[in-house]
């Protein structure tokens, strides 16, 4: 059953010219950040203070510089309202919910979905920046990222590895809250507006939250273990706004 529901609300994404163009258009953004690594030498920094010469093994997170607020700001937020409002609003849940299977099951597919899609792109842009800096940039036998002693090529991919998983865990957050502010917003233009600032509300709230602003800063700052309380609020923020969704799902008359 679940398989189901997960393969029609795959189909249901991409039947979406928005998904198709957004994809596309990330896709371009990745091309055009690695001319722009090329352009500038290679240069890239860490944070304000500190930059870094690029090479085969570090170039991948640093692709994530300026593609992450583009990543939390437009694409992640449209293409949450879009699935969990713009059915809603558009007439597509009664049809769907219709069938014979639970409304939860349609919100846990719902979720996995763009959570796959989060995945597929950071995936994408992982081996486009790892191929890239083969490529195009000295190769090195080691390389020290933030705070780091020098590490060894295999030592490297776990550590880009590493900060890719909390990449998504940045970019699974902004998809939970967005879902939980789709779900009780009126329409999928409100529910974008209402995502875009609440993420921009919480930096208000605490300093912690600049990670949405300044993704692959923080992310080194977490690595090294300077920033462990960013992480920490992100993961509250996915369980909070699990817990949102899940009574607002429970609770309302989709059908109506």
């Amino acid at each position: 059953m679940f398989k189901r529901v997960w393969l029609s609300e795959w189909q249901r994404v991409f039947k979406r010219k928005k998904t198709i163009v957004g994809i596309i258009i990330y896709l371009l953004l990745v091309g055009l950040e690695a001319l722009f690594l090329y352009a500038v030498g290679g240069v890239s920094f860490y944070n304000k203070d500190q930059d870094v010469l690029l090479n085969n093994l570090n170039t991948a997170p640093f692709f994530l510089r300026e593609l992450g607020m583009f990543l939390v700001f437009i694409l992640i937020p449209m293409f949450v309202s879009d699935s969990f409002n713009g059915e809603y609003t558009s007439g597509a849940y009664r049809l769907v919910l219709l069938r014979p299977q639970g409304r939860f099951m349609l919100f846990i597919a719902k979720l996995g979905v763009q959570a796959s899609i989060v995945v597929c792109l950071l995936a994408a842009t992982w081996l486009i920046a790892t191929a890239f800096g083969i490529v195009v940039f000295p190769s090195v036998q080691e390389v020290s990222f933030y705070n780091t002693i020098p590490l060894q090529p295999l030592q490297a991919t776990i550590y880009v590895l590493a900060f890719y998983v909390v990449a998504f865990l940045v970019l699974f957050a902004v998809i939970c809250v967005g879902s939980a502010i789709s779900s009780i917003m009126p329409n999928s233009i409100l529910s974008y507006v209402g995502t875009v600032g609440f993420l921009i509300g919480c930096t208000y709230l605490s300093d912690y939250f600049f990670i949405f602003f300044q993704v692959s800063d923080t992310i080194f700052e977490i690595l090294s273990q300077q920033q462990l309380t960013s992480l920490l609020l992100i993961v509250s923020l996915i369980a909070i706004s699990y817990i949102i969704n899940a009574l607002v799902w429970k609770k309302r008359d989709w059908l109506g």
